[in-house]
């Protein structure tokens, strides 16, 4: 099964996969049709967990990547200097661990920036207007 149409559900959370499935199973209007320009109703389609578990089964890269993400999300909301130090070195072992020219590229990056990540967590604040 191709990765293409399937970027939306591998960057998607759980949470999100699992909301699409109640408001497929509600039968959730996505979009209201329009005799004027010929547009069908469209309803909310689901499936969403089912091929989400079919894609990562193809290949450890992807799962890697829904690892690390889930991982990023919760150190990012710690606020123990020493949690989110502990969290940044297992996302880094993780991504080193997948031997991937773009993990490890990713690694160094986070690395870079594990300063920063730590500061967000004492302050809870951002320089990302800023930048």
């Amino acid at each position: 099964m191709p990765l293409k149409h399937s970027t939306y559900i591998l960057i998607s959370s759980e949470d999100t996969r699992k909301r699409k499935e109640r408001y497929a199973r509600a039968g959730r209007l996505v979009s209201r049709g329009s005799a004027l320009f010929g547009k069908q109703e469209v309803l909310q389609k689901g499936g969403a967990r089912k091929r989400y578990k079919e894609l990562i089964s193809q290949s450890e890269l992807p799962f890697a990547c829904d690892i690390v993400d889930e991982m990023l999300a919760q150190a990012y909301s710690c606020t123990d200097v020493d949690a989110i130090r502990a969290a940044i070195e297992r996302i880094v072992e993780v991504f080193r661990g997948t031997k991937d020219r773009h993990f490890e590229w990713f690694a160094c990056l986070v690395e870079g920036h594990r300063g920063g990540i730590v500061v967000h967590a004492r302050h809870q604040i951002s320089s990302g207007k800023v930048e």
